[in-house]
């Protein structure tokens, strides 16, 4: 069976690596917010294109540290996305604050028009949390203008995006601040749960790292209520010394499955996805639609799954928070119905890929 992330392979490849990090870590002794974190924050930002990177325990984590940073609570209205991982939000509801949900384009990407026609209507909205879905990039001129026209307060979700850009530039560059994710199926995965937070302020930067650790500014002096949000010592140096050497082949290695997917798969009741143009995604995802009716017999063809088969606004949780949606968000809603996720982990062979090709047409 062909798996939608192989681990077991990913581990006899970079096992020596990664034990490598792990003897290092045992032998230093220092097992939070030491040099292995350190290294790692100053590695990611010079991969990324950020003067400060601030190691935390999540993704979620990374988006609610960013928004508290920025002044985000009780009160606040953040424009953001129905479709996504549904940490997204919560991390928006952790605030105190109300997510606004804007309806996505056929891609699943957040319709940034629509974003600038409710801002112009609204001016109780001062935050803003978009997300680079599926690793497709964002038009970084677009978020630029809604920014600054309108004032935003910008966290940039590039939980999926490590990697890709739009006509060079990379994701991240746009918002206050940018949250990423090293979940274990990223393109840059932990082995556990971890994130990081990128920005070029600094006085932002040492805001975050207060939050992160209970809000100190020293050593038992507590300046603002904080949390316990550190990237693990483990986490960092496994991600450095074994994972970031290999990313740049990772995603190139994606892109390849994703070239032979959109070239290969020529069954008229499956649609493709069209990142936009001048997008280079990483391809964290590649999702395919169906119709509705027809999804749950094309997965079991296949056997594969799914990704967000929910819209965010009627997640049941919702139902304890207060939430904005100012025109019903039809497109996430029809994609939700609709996707597939076929395999594109870099681990795949070519007689696997075309195994995928040849299984999609046949339906």
């Amino acid at each position: 069976m062909i798996q939608a992330n192989d681990f077991r392979r990913q581990w006899q490849d970079l096992r020596e690596d990664a034990l490598a990090a792990f003897e290092a870590v045992g032998s230093c002794g220092r097992y939070v917010l030491g040099e292995e974190v350190r290294t790692f924050e100053e590695a990611l930002g010079a991969l990324w294109g950020f003067t400060h990177v601030a190691g935390v325990a999540s993704g979620l984590d990374a988006i609610e540290i960013s928004l508290r940073a920025l002044g985000c609570g009780p009160g606040d209205r953040v424009l953001t996305t129905p479709l996504s991982a549904f940490a997204t939000t919560l991390a928006i509801v952790k605030t105190g604050a109300t997510p606004v949900f804007v309806d996505t384009d056929g891609m699943g990407l957040i319709d940034l028009q629509r974003c600038h026609e409710l801002l112009k209507q609204r001016g109780d909205i001062r935050f803003f949390v978009p997300v680079h879905l599926y690793g497709f990039a964002l038009a970084p001129n677009a978020l630029r203008q809604l920014r600054d026209e309108h004032g935003l307060m910008v966290v940039e979700d590039c939980a999926q995006s490590i990697g890709a850009r739009f006509r060079g530039e990379p994701t991240g560059a746009v918002g206050q601040l940018a949250a990423t994710s090293f979940y274990p199926t990223k393109n840059l995965g932990a082995m556990g749960d971890g994130g990081a937070i990128l920005l070029r302020d600094a006085a932002l930067d040492a805001r975050v790292r207060a939050l992160r650790d209970y809000g100190q500014t020293a050593k038992y002096r507590h300046d603002i209520i904080g949390c316990n949000s550190r990237l693990d010592e483990l986490q960092a140096a496994f991600l450095r010394r074994a994972c970031l050497p290999r990313l740049e082949h990772w995603i190139s290695r994606r892109r390849e499955i994703a070239a032979a997917y959109l070239q290969g798969i020529r069954n008229p009741a499956v649609r493709l996805p069209t990142p936009p143009d001048g997008s280079d995604p990483s391809w964290h995802l590649f999702p395919v639609w169906i119709e509705p009716e027809s999804r749950e017999a094309f997965m079991r063809h296949l056997n594969m799954g799914i990704h967000y088969p929910v819209a965010i606004p009627d997640q049941k949780a919702l139902s304890e928070a207060p939430f904005e949606e100012p025109h019903a968000c039809e497109n996430a809603r029809r994609l939700c119905a609709s996707e597939v996720s076929l395999p594109i982990h870099p681990y795949l062979n070519d007689e696997e890929v075309a195994g995928v090709i040849a299984a999609v047409n046949s339906f």
